[in-house]
């Protein structure tokens, strides 16, 4: 079994949304995205999808975004992103999804050796962050609290996901990357940036986890292999 990992797939949830307004290099972007999934990812793979998958607004748009991907091989374990608002209730969406796919919300999941957790984020504290921001951000640490607490009960090789950056440029660490640490996670996969902020993303060790920004256009579209996890036993 092999993981890879794919952030901000950003389809188009049934509205004309060209993503090439964001570069050129967007264009015809999910059908990039899909070549390469069907010729490396198996059946018995898992694929890590760490937030904003849909444009969609509502469930029932995002629906066939959802479906499509659910066709290509693999097991799929999504988290949701800053802009995934037709994520509105982890009940409904987990009885509307397609055979094969789960998604992450204040719990954890385990797939044969490989547990995986995680949590959206925020934008890190620093200098005018808003009380608001102050407020989401110590909530979804709550939440990532409760993932990782439901992943040690679980077992199994720790994998993280968020959606939001958990550390900074240079890798230093934050109030995430302890708990993540703390929790024992080799890996921890992220999303969010694009453009110049994906390609200086931070990339390496923190502690001892290893952090990896799978934002897709930072992929150039690709689907990234996990690298160090060598083979989890199917």
């Amino acid at each position: 079994m092999s993981v890879f990992a794919i952030g901000d797939l950003h389809l188009a949830g049934g509205d004309d949304k060209p993503m090439n307004v964001f570069g050129e290099q967007w264009t015809g972007h999910d059908g990039k995205i899909q070549a390469d999934w069907l010729r490396r990812v198996k059946e018995d793979d898992v694929v890590l999808i760490p937030g904003d998958i849909s444009w969609a607004m509502q469930l029932e748009r995002a629906l066939p975004d959802l479906r499509r991907i659910a066709d290509w091989p693999g097991k799929k374990v999504l988290l949701r992103g800053n802009h995934d608002y037709w994520w509105s209730g982890i009940s409904r969406l987990r009885a509307e999804l397609p055979q094969g796919m789960y998604a992450i919300q204040n719990d954890a999941l385990r797939l044969a050796d490989l547990t995986i957790a995680g949590s959206r984020g925020w934008t890190l504290p620093g200098p005018g962050q808003s009380a608001e921001d102050q407020r989401i951000y110590e909530r979804e640490l709550l939440r990532l609290r409760l993932s990782l607490d439901r992943a040690a009960n679980l077992g199994g090789e720790l994998v993280v996901m968020t959606h939001y950056p958990p550390l900074g440029e240079t890798g230093e660490p934050t109030d995430v990357t302890r708990m993540i640490s703390q929790a024992g996670a080799r890996y921890c996969v992220y999303g969010h940036l694009h453009g110049a902020a994906g390609r200086n993303a931070f990339t390496g060790f923190c502690e001892n986890t290893f952090y990896m920004c799978v934002s897709c256009d930072r992929l150039g579209f690709s689907l990234y292999e996990l690298p160090l996890c060598g083979e989890f036993s199917a």
